[in-house]
């Protein structure tokens, strides 16, 4: 499987605070049954300062980590992006990660970012926000929208996003429900309307956030089928992130 929203990088965001901590997670994500991970610090202006150009250098140093270590994960980066209007300005700075790399930035893969809402609401303009990137070549993919408060009240307040063109990437515990009974439900909403590209892990860490890719795999084979499974966590993935379809690998 190809997991494309994971916080690994160690002491950037909020996830593994130290490198013990991250290899111990890329181990947890090889054993889960993945082959590739995204690694997404959060790129928050104000809170997480973390643009392109420093997450080069941080991924740069784990993937050498992960070699001495012999963990048999591949690993490229981009960001979970907050929507703000600061990160415009590092946009056109060519601050932003996108998910294919700089195989996207050369245009030689697709251009998408990972975007993230708060959790308590569509923010007012949130639409005309993903209007500009689609109008510049690049697709939103919203992260986790099913724990989006607003979404969860009325999850077709989405669709509007879906049909201007963004995709959506849900979180692995949501699917399976151990994010709660409302984060699953509006997973089942937004995957029976066919709304849904993505499924990723979203992990933190070992505890609360330990990777379950894996075990949505396996519900979403048994509730929908191996080609939907493979497709949301697999097939889907790859084509976003520029990387070989199964076929090529």
């Amino acid at each position: 499987m190809i997991d494309l929203h994971c916080h690994i990088l160690p002491g950037v965001d909020d996830g593994p605070e130290s490198v013990d901590e991250a290899l111990a997670l890329a181990a947890a994500l090889v054993a889960d049954g993945v082959k590739h991970v995204v690694a997404t610090p959060h790129v928050f202006p104000g809170r997480y300062e973390n643009k392109r150009s420093s997450i080069t250098a941080e991924h740069a140093s784990f993937v050498k980590l992960l070699a001495q270590r012999a963990i048999p994960l591949s690993i490229s980066f981009a960001g979970e992006v907050r929507l703000s209007p600061d990160v415009l300005d590092w946009l056109a700075e060519d601050e932003l990660p996108f998910l294919a790399g700089d195989a996207a930035r050369q245009g030689k893969a697709p251009k998408a970012m990972l975007l993230e809402m708060p959790d308590g609401q569509i923010p007012l303009g949130a639409d005309r926000f993903c209007e500009l990137l689609l109008k510049q070549g690049i697709t939103p993919v919203i992260a986790h929208p099913e724990r989006n408060r607003g979404v969860v009240e009325r999850p077709e307040r989405i669709r509007r996003f879906v049909d201007a063109g963004c995709q959506l990437q849900l979180t692995a515990a949501s699917v399976i429900g151990q994010f709660g009974s409302r984060a699953h439900t509006t997973s089942l909403f937004l995957l029976d309307q066919g709304w849904v590209q993505i499924v990723a892990s979203d992990a933190h860490n070992l505890q609360g956030r330990a990777p379950r890719l894996g075990a949505a795999h396996e519900w979403l084979t048994t509730h929908y089928g191996v080609d939907a499974a493979n497709e949301l966590t697999i097939d889907g993935p790859a084509r976003i992130c520029g990387l070989p379809a199964r076929a090529d690998r």
